[in-house]
């Protein structure tokens, strides 16, 4: 089992490739979003991605980003191979991944690591958030209407009505396809794009604006309950650039 510790610059973005042994991808500083041809992933200080053998996956890099990256064979498998799988990160978990990655480390230093990183792999907690890509071409077209322009508010009857459906019709796509209400799904799409905006600099105020939550106490309170930490907290974790940049959770 390989591991190794990488800095990525803001922008930078690694094609689409796959590999031959699932790899647990953990962030310490910035955001890497992650995406296949099933959904969108993004792996922050909190936050690790899981990404099955023979997964065909990219990545992009959002602000100076610090990766620790750790493969397992195909027989080691602490978390599900069906789907990359997103997994909260407390401090004892990263603190093992971080060290796991240190240059030097004599192999049975290496070994003792990775047993218990995988011992606490079986007990980490999964963190349910994924941006699911649509198949049907009208739900696609309806999520990248909402998502090219968070900041604007919009319902789900005006949304169906741009896309030339019912809104019942509509209502039923999102639940059959990603299993989630439309509110549901917007919200995380919002926490996406939120997250990318607060590592490449934007302040509390700008990321709640431009994600479309109505005030920045709203957008405060929803990012800590679902993410573990304020804003301003997860800003000043990532590393801040001043630039902006979007994550389109359904490819084009």
């Amino acid at each position: 089992m390989s591991q190794n510790r990488q800095d990525h610059h803001p922008g930078e973005l690694i094609a689409r490739h796959r590999h031959e042994d699932h790899q647990l991808v953990y962030v310490a500083r910035g955001v890497l979003a992650v995406r296949t041809d099933h959904g969108a992933w993004v792996a922050g200080a909190r936050r690790a991605v899981w990404v099955p053998a023979g997964t065909w996956h990219e990545h992009r890099v959002h602000g100076h980003t610090e990766v620790h990256t750790l493969h397992f064979p195909l027989g080691c498998t602490p978390l599900p191979t069906g789907t990359p799988t997103v997994i909260a990160v407390p401090a004892l978990l990263r603190e093992l991944l971080v060290a796991s990655t240190e240059p030097g480390l004599t192999p049975g230093e290496s070994d003792r690591l990775r047993a218990v990183i995988e011992d606490r792999l079986c007990r980490a907690d999964i963190a349910p958030l994924q941006l699911p890509c649509a198949r049907d071409p009208r739900l696609h077209q309806a999520c990248r209407i909402v998502t090219d322009d968070l900041a604007r508010p919009l319902t789900i009857a005006r949304l169906a009505r741009e896309v030339g459906l019912s809104e019942r019709h509509l209502s039923r796509l999102f639940h059959t396809e990603f299993g989630t209400t439309y509110p549901q799904w917007r919200t995380t799409a919002r926490l996406f794009q939120a997250m990318i905006e607060l590592t490449d600099g934007a302040t509390v105020t700008e990321t709640a604006h431009r994600c479309g939550w109505s005030t920045p106490s709203a957008f405060v309170a929803t990012f800590t309950r679902t993410l573990g930490q304020t804003p301003g907290a997860y800003r000043s974790a990532g590393g801040v650039e001043s630039r902006t940049s979007k994550l389109n959770p359904s490819p084009g």
